[in-house]
Parts: C-alpha cells; structure tokens; sequence
C-alpha cells in the first residue's frame, strides 16, 4: 500500500521509546493510521498536534500491516487554538471523528467540512459560529453512517411546517402541534438546522442537546471523549 494525500491529525497514540501511532482522515481513503518514528521528538511534536493540516504518505508492504507515516505540515492549526473555547472545539471535533469512523471507509464530505471547521479554529472563530459548525459536522456524520435524521415532516402528520421537534425513537421531526402533548419526551429541533430561522445560543444549545442523543445512543456511547464537548458547551 502506497498513499499520498492531504490529510487532518485526529488523534495520537504513544508506541515505543519514542514513536507513535496516528490516525489521520484523509478525503479519499477516510481515516487511516500510520506509524511515525520519533513522533514524540522535539522536531514532530509541534506538526504532530490534533487538528493540523499535512501532507502524508503511508507505505506497508501488506494491507494487514500498519503503515509507516510520514507528513510534512501544511496548516498548523492546533497553535492557533488559543482559548479554550477554541481548544475544546478542537478536542472534541478530532476525537470525535477518529472515535466513530471506521477506517478506510472514504467520507469526503466529513474531510471537507472538518478542514473548514479547523481552519475556523484557527482563525480565531467566535463560539457562536463554532457551535453551529459543530452541530452541522454532528448532524453530517450521523448521516454519513447511517443515522441520519429524517427533517422533512412531520412523524405523525407529514406536515412540512412549524417543525420544532425530533422524535428520539424514530429520529424524525415533529410538528409543534402534534408534539406538544408529549413534549417532555421529544427533543428540540433548533430552526437553523431546517433554514427556519438564523443561529442563536439558544437553538446551537437546543441543536448540541439533539445530535448529542443520537451520537450517544447510536455512534459513540459512554467512551470518554464527552469531557471536550462539555467544555465546549459551558463555554457558549
């Protein structure tokens, strides 16, 4: 196996002495990992870091085999998450992605929005615009591996208008109408999410509480990556 491609730094493993273990998603292969001698060197350390744009090349004589990796970085973007909204965008977003996608399975879609989101990070994006890109890349990835919501009407009407909530069986919006006597029991469909209304604190919230049931009923479960996106929501 023999791959050259633009790629984004997801997650790190420490392996040996001094190297280490990276998973990267790429836009045509999906995510891969690859191991890299002296990963933990002073001279890698820096490129090395989740969130990172590089150019990678991964060469295993077998598809069995874990790859050898080299990069060489392209967009050092993890340096330039100095707050800790910034940071814990950044956290959540890279263990997200390296936790639920399989490897080698190509999500071009997903590559292309997580660059977007990262080069966002890096440019000093506020929390607001971050967390409606984050619940845009949550809502996206569940689709991607098929537990995508069904927005377009109503579960029990078919009505394609005054959609406010998801049924969390059958993740299908609801009317308000026909929602309303049970409420307490459906999750909330932020407007933004249908172009029914810009994004606010109050419905990136409501959006964060929707995608957040059905990654971790469908996706993620109890692993521990929820610290990240907690911060992140404290902090909106």
């Amino acid at each position: 196996m023999h791959i050259t491609t633009p790629a984004i730094i997801c997650a790190l493993l420490a392996h040996g002495e001094n190297g280490a273990v990276v998973r990267f998603l790429t836009p045509d292969h999906g995510l891969v990992a690859g191991y890299v001698h002296g990963g933990r060197s002073r001279r890698l350390r820096p490129v090395l870091q989740a969130g990172n744009g590089v150019d990678l090349r991964l060469d295993a004589r077998t598809e069995n085999q874990l790859a050898v990796a080299n990069v060489e970085l392209t967009s050092s973007r993890a340096a330039l998450a100095t707050t800790s909204t910034a940071l814990a965008a950044l956290d959540w977003l890279t263990a997200l992605t390296a936790t639920a996608l399989a490897e080698s399975v190509p999500h071009p879609a997903l590559y292309t929005a997580l660059d977007a989101l990262t080069a966002a990070i890096a440019a000093g994006a506020g929390a607001l615009p971050l967390g409606e890109g984050i619940v845009r890349y949550e809502h996206r990835l569940l689709a991607e591996l098929g537990f995508g919501l069904d927005l377009a009407s109503c579960a029990a009407t078919g009505a394609t208008t005054d959609l406010v909530y998801v049924s969390p069986k059958s993740s299908q919006a609801v009317s308000r109408g026909a929602g309303l006597p049970w409420a307490a029991r459906l999750l909330p469909l932020p407007g933004f999410l249908i172009g029914a209304a810009p994004a606010d604190a109050a419905g990136i919230l409501d959006g964060l509480k929707l995608t957040g049931w059905f990654l971790h009923r469908d996706v993620v479960g109890g692993r521990d990556i929820w610290p990240a996106r907690d911060r992140f929501i404290a902090r909106l």
